[in-house]
């Protein structure tokens, strides 16, 4: 789980920070502001969830993977996924019915943070 999670977290931040750059260079002439809004949000939200997986994977390294740690890294994986992939296709291809799937990334990442929340309390005394 270690290997998957640093390289979801590498291609993830890499693709987070592509997609950054082309909403501040490429889109902002071409999308109405509040697509423009939620494709940086997508953006933003990719870039601090891969930060965290690297985290994951790092605490992986040092110490065994338990069942909470792998939950809160396959959990920031879909929501990553799922959350800020629908805001990309929504804000790109303007169908506003992709936007039923955003809450359930947001719910996705969520669940990442509660199962993060339930292994810090058998790694801290």
């Amino acid at each position: 789980m270690f290997r998957l999670t640093l390289i979801f977290a590498a291609l993830s931040g890499a693709a987070a920070v592509a997609a950054g750059a082309f909403a501040a260079h490429g889109l902002q002439q071409r999308l109405e502001p509040s697509l423009l809004n939620a494709f940086k949000t997508g953006a933003d939200y990719q870039l601090t969830h891969s930060i965290v997986l690297l985290a994951l994977a790092l605490l992986m390294l040092i110490r065994p993977a338990t069942p909470w740690l792998n939950g809160s890294a396959i959990a920031f994986m879909f929501g990553i996924t799922l959350f800020s992939g629908s805001l990309y296709a929504l804000s790109l291809s303007g169908i506003g019915k992709l936007g039923i799937i955003t809450p359930f990334g947001g719910a996705a990442l969520i669940v990442g943070w509660l199962l993060l929340a339930a292994e810090a309390t058998k790694i801290v005394p």
